[in-house]
């Protein structure tokens, strides 16, 4: 967009913009014999070469452009009148949509800013003259155009504020927006209370924040929320409340690389919006924006900026040009220009959300941005000042990393360093040894002798020179400190994201990593766009969710927003640039998880307390400000940094220490431990203890108690008194003895010693069946009792009644009953025990999704003899159904059977298939969606589904 005051600080977008109308005018006036007569009439002063452009740019929306003698109210849905007569004089244009006034556009000189005009053209939206058929009285829309720019502005709005846009509206917005009466401004001045249930704190202060803002039209908002709070959650719930109760049109979710994409679009599928009882996907359709452009049925489009641009310019966009991040990109290129696009015009989105993009979608990608006639919303775990500066400083919430460690939201960090001679003062190779050359591209090796001696510094190690040994080093160094200094009293190697340089130093790593660790291939595995043979989705899929690989080594692939949360180490063996990017990349470990889930894939850990990062190339130490980790008093304990406070010592560091240990500790308490800290501490949890702790360390609530406190201007010296004022009284606190004492004790019961002195031995070895009996009795005993009361059990008891298929709902209202008072039964428990008890005949193990509780009800009720996951069950049946159907002359070719495979799988896992799974879910967009499926089967689709469902269900 251009702005009038802006446009001697901008010319070259003014230029572009020239540029763009002067094209599509010339085009417009060559191809019209009837416009070169008008152009020959006119005279070449500044407002009619205006005029031309004006034309122009309406003809490009979709306007019939007429003069008043010749007006034709019916030549189309959108009619723009030149110099039609009203009661103040004829205005320029007068604006008919579907035959009846809507509005008028003013038109000046080029040069001219516009701020003014809208004075002179509101003038002409009054006192309508009696015979004219409107839309209302005054008319409802105003255009100040120059050919340059233009100004728009609805007097339906509760403040008519104009506003800058790239285009005029095309005729059929104007029509929706007079037929729907009350504009998007206004309806977002009345929205609903938030439903607050399921949602953070954090959460819930940014959407209200967010929506006071667009109460008060303001075009930008940022929301900074850390790493692991939910920030697409929270953007699927306000996109739900913008499309439900303000009638938004569509909304855009920009991303910074196909990879979020798909996670966004997974996170929004798996989005229930309170009180509909229905997924977001149900409700509203979401479309990953790709090369056959925008679905019109879309209300939710996630893209990358690249691939918008693409749409816009009609350029060809590969899928990998959308999979790298551009964060450490060394420019940011040259600003992208754009034109009027007629399948994708301005007013195609009301909302943007800019999702964690880098910041050069603020600088060379910003006129995309900009294109669009919709207000810009910015999702941010790291504000940089290109992004706040964007937002226009309009920061409507902000809940940052220390804040969320304290919440429970996530876990804290440790810094460990490793300093090897190579990667500290780089390497040499004297002349006359023979030494293996790479070729980066076909990875082809030759070996050359060295006329010279080869000398390289750290900083290019590992990019035009790979020292195997160095790599070799550190792994070393960090498998010879695992078990001791880092996770002490662990045997299993914990979740392990390692950054390397580039695509053929992570190769290198994997390689050394299996031999460091005397392990196979699935131990650890390359992660990054150039695997060949595997989809790198399904390698973080195994990475997140199964035992291995234990490491995983990235480039940029799993850097920022994909959400491992079983990952306890990260290893850096790459310098970041990007303060931003570092914060990103650090975020992968952030994340809390469940107990149980963590121990699913990583047995010996019982919780995740903290992560750490392994620092083997001072990406710590390099000029860059990074969030500091809570524990910087590493070698004091617990009880000494106790009696350090209670004895007077407040500076930053004890006081982010202590903020740490309590935040990790209160983790770790019974409901009876938090009552007894309540009753001596006055009332105060652990948890407030804490956040006080870390508000005393807020350099803006020391700046605001300063400015408010004490006399003009603000010194260093004020704010270093004053902040170590509001320390003091932040740990007053642990002036009580008691409180000390308890807390000590809490910390000591929630360890445990171990006796490494005392020697043992085995008495007997053996489960104990006691527990499991009772378990499956338990179960029986559930399925007894409401086998006429769940839809999903009547179905599979084969009451005559409940003729009617398995579907996911009526599972997940099994499983539900099934956790309920007084069952409290959980599928996995329950196959475990069955197992147990089967000494040895039952072998599998379950699937762990919703459709294990079929086969346990089929082996419960002796419908079927051998307890296995029902994708095992459903292979043989698929095969059989397979051999009818050539028994009746139906032979598949592979293209058909690999999508009977697919449906196969898909309902081994949710048990229930229809055909908006099929335009929906990512198993069968890649495949091509509904019409793919279509055009393999034909018109038996509807009838295969039902057929293949009811052989494999039933």
């Amino acid at each position: 967009m251009f702005r009038g005051t802006r446009m001697a600080q901008n010319g070259t977008r003014l230029r572009v913009r020239e540029l763009c109308f002067n094209l599509v005018g010339l085009m417009l006036v060559v191809s019209s014999p009837k416009r070169q007569r008008h152009s020959k009439r006119m005279t070449a002063t500044p407002e009619q070469r205006a005029r031309k452009l004006i034309d122009a740019q309406l003809e490009a929306a979709g306007w019939v452009v007429q003069d008043r003698d010749e007006m034709n109210l019916g030549a189309a849905l959108g009619v723009a009148v030149r110099e039609y007569v009203m009661a103040a004089g004829p205005c320029d244009y007068l604006v008919f949509a579907d035959r009846r006034a809507c509005g008028v556009v003013e038109a000046k000189p080029e040069g001219k800013t516009l701020s003014g005009v809208a004075e002179q053209a509101s003038g002409y939206q009054h006192k309508l003259p009696g015979h004219l058929a409107n839309w209302g009285d005054p008319l409802r829309f105003d255009y100040e155009a120059s050919g340059s720019e233009i100004l728009f502005s609805d007097r339906a709005d509760p403040e008519q504020r104009s506003r800058y846009i790239f285009g005029f509206h095309r005729p059929e917005t104007l029509l929706e927006w007079l037929k729907a009466g009350e504009s998007l401004r206004a309806r977002l001045t009345h929205l609903p209370p938030l439903v607050k249930d399921g949602l953070r704190d954090c959460q819930i202060e940014a959407i209200t924040e967010l929506e006071k803002s667009l109460a008060q039209a303001k075009p930008r908002a940022l929301i900074q929320m850390t790493m692991g709070a939910g920030k697409t959650f929270t953007a699927a719930t306000l996109a739900y409340r913008l499309l439900a109760h303000a009638n938004a049109h569509r909304i855009l979710f920009l991303v910074d690389r196909n990879n979020l994409g798909r996670q966004t679009l997974k996170e929004f599928q798996a989005y229930r919006p309170p009180g509909t009882g229905r997924l977001f996907t149900e409700l509203y359709n979401v479309q990953r924006l790709g090369p056959a452009g925008l679905d019109p049925d879309a209300k939710v489009v996630i893209s990358t900026i690249q691939r918008v641009y693409a749409q816009l310019t009609g350029k060809e966009l590969s899928e990998e040009d959308e999979e790298g991040s551009t964060y450490e990109s060394e420019t940011e290129g040259s600003p992208k220009q754009v034109m009027y696009s007629q399948t994708l015009p301005p007013e195609t989105f009301d909302f943007v959300i800019v999702d964690e993009c880098h910041r050069s979608i603020y600088g060379s990608w910003r006129q995309v941005l900009e294109y669009f006639d919709a207000f810009m919303l910015g999702l941010t775990a790291t504000p940089s000042i290109h992004t706040l500066g964007y937002f226009q400083r309009n920061l409507v919430s902000e809940y940052p990393y220390e804040r969320s460690v304290i919440d429970k939201v996530n876990v804290p960090f440790e810094v460990y360093r490793i300093r090897t001679e190579i990667g500290e003062r780089g390497g040499r190779v004297p002349a006359g040894f023979t030494v293996p050359r790479r070729d980066r591209h076909t990875r082809r090796q030759r070996y050359e002798q060295l006329s010279d001696d080869l000398v390289y510094a750290p900083n290019e190690l590992d990019r035009s020179v790979i020292a195997p040994n160095q790599i070799r080093t550190v792994l070393e160094t960090y498998r010879d400190t695992l078990f001791t200094d880092l996770f002490p009293g662990r045997t299993e190697v914990p979740k392990t994201l390692i950054f390397a340089k580039d695509d053929h130093h992570a190769e290198e790593i994997v390689h050394i990593a299996r031999e460091v660790f005397g392990k196979g291939n699935d131990f650890a595995k390359k992660i990054t766009y150039k695997v060949s043979g595997v989809d790198p989705e399904t390698l973080i899929s195994q990475f997140r969710n199964q035992y291995n690989p234990r490491i995983a080594v990235s480039v940029d692939m799993i850097a920022t927003g994909t959400d491992i949360k079983p990952v306890e180490v990260l290893i850096f063996l790459r310098d970041v640039k990007s303060a931003l990017y570092f914060e990103q990349m650090k975020g992968r470990g952030v994340r809390t998880i469940n107990p149980a889930d963590l121990t699913n894939v990583t047995p010996d850990a019982n919780t995740k307390e903290r992560f750490v990062l392994i620092d083997a190339v001072g990406v710590t130490e390099s000029a860059k400000t990074i969030a500091p980790p809570f524990e910087r008093e590493r070698t004091v304990s617990f009880d000494k940094l106790l009696e350090q406070v209670a004895s007077g010592r407040n500076d930053p560091d004890v006081v982010s220490t202590l903020a740490g240990r309590l935040s990790v500790l209160d983790r770790k308490l019974s409901d009876e431990d938090h009552a007894r800290i309540a009753a001596e501490s006055g009332g105060q949890t652990l948890h407030d203890i804490a956040s006080t702790l870390i508000e005393s360390l807020d350099n803006d609530r020391i700046q605001d108690v300063v400015e408010r406190t004490l006399p003009p201007p603000v010194t260093d010296a004020k704010l270093n008194e004053t902040g170590k004022r509001l320390r003091a009284e932040a740990l007053r606190a642990f002036d009580d003895p008691k409180l000390r004492k308890l807390l000590v004790e809490l910390k000591t019961q929630s360890e445990i010693t171990i006796d490494v002195f005392s020697r043992d031995a085995v008495i007997s070895t053996g489960f104990d069946e006691k527990a499991a009996t009772e378990m499956t009795k338990r179960f029986r005993q559930f399925l007894d009792e409401n086998q006429d009361k769940l839809t999903a059990l009547s179905i599979l008891y084969g009451r005559p009644y409940a003729a009617r298929r398995l579907t996911y709902a009526g599972l997940e209202e099994l499983r539900a009953a099934l956790a309920r008072p007084p069952w409290l039964l959980e599928p996995i428990a329950i196959w475990q025990a069955y197992k147990r008890l089967s000494k040895g005949a039952i072998k599998s193990e379950p699937g762990r999704v919703l459709t294990d509780i079929v086969a346990l009800v089929r082996y419960a009720v002796g419908k079927q003899e051998s307890l296995s996951p029902l994708s095992a069950d459903m292979a043989g049946r698929f095969n059989l159904w397979l051999g009818r159907e050539k028994t009746q002359g139906r032979d598949y070719s592979p293209e058909q059977t690999a999508w009977l495979e697919a449906i196969r799988d898909h309902l081994a896992a949710n048990i229930d298939l229809n055909l908006r799974d099929l335009q929906e879910l990512p198993r069968f967009v890649e495949r091509g969606g509904i019409v793919a499926a279509r055009q393999t089967f034909g018109p038996r689709l509807d009838a295969l589904i039902g057929e293949l469902s009811e052989a494999l269900v039933a």
